[in-house]
């Protein structure tokens, strides 16, 4: 890997350890020699993880639609700002300019984009390493749902293994360098159920 995309929030949240995390995720990612691909803005773990990584000497590529740098969200010390007309374009420059993702907490947005790689990957459209950061439990109850996915029928257990989890940075990029993507297609028919 190359590049990883980093979808988090634009909000710091309520605990200090989220924007400390976002920090050391960007420096850790700098210090691997990875660039960062990210949405562009400069506040909450957006800003956090983009300065972690530019702090440390790292790359850093932010996709901003226009709508949101005319509201004056833009980070200014980018190393690359690519500006789109959508969030649709956002999202697909964001998956041509990365070789991984990491979600680290955040609301709507963030669940979107994550879950629309899941199923990006699980359709064989991308065969890149999904992970999720989870600062402070914060994705547990994913986990368990992703799990019950799994238990009743929904969701294959090759496909629900595709989201690789750990609370610690250094271990989940281990995993997604270890990553191999799912053999089988994603179609549970009556016969495996």
């Amino acid at each position: 890997m190359k590049s990883i995309v980093v979808f988090c929030g634009s909000s710091a949240g309520e605990s200090p350890v989220y924007m400390q995390q976002a920090t050391m995720l960007g420096e850790a990612l700098a210090k691997r020699g990875l660039t960062l691909v990210y949405g562009g803005a400069n506040v909450g773990l957006m800003g956090a993880v983009a300065d972690g990584a530019l702090q440390a000497g790292g790359k850093v590529i932010g996709v901003l639609p226009h709508f949101l740098q005319q509201k004056e969200l833009a980070h200014q010390g980018l190393t690359q700002l690519i500006l789109v007309d959508t969030m649709h374009e956002r999202k697909t420059k964001m998956n041509e300019l990365c070789e991984g993702v990491i979600a680290l907490p955040g609301g709507f947005g963030t669940m979107e984009e994550l879950f629309e790689m899941l199923t990006w990957g699980q359709l064989g459209l991308h065969k890149k390493p999904i992970g999720l950061l989870n600062v402070n439990g914060f994705y547990d109850n994913l986990i368990a749902l992703s799990a019950t996915m799994s238990s009743n029928g929904f969701l294959t257990a090759e496909n629900r293994n595709m989201l690789l989890c750990s609370h610690d940075i250094h271990e989940l990029l281990e995993k997604m360098e270890q990553y191999q993507p799912p053999a089988k297609s994603k179609w549970i028919t009556p016969a495996q159920s």
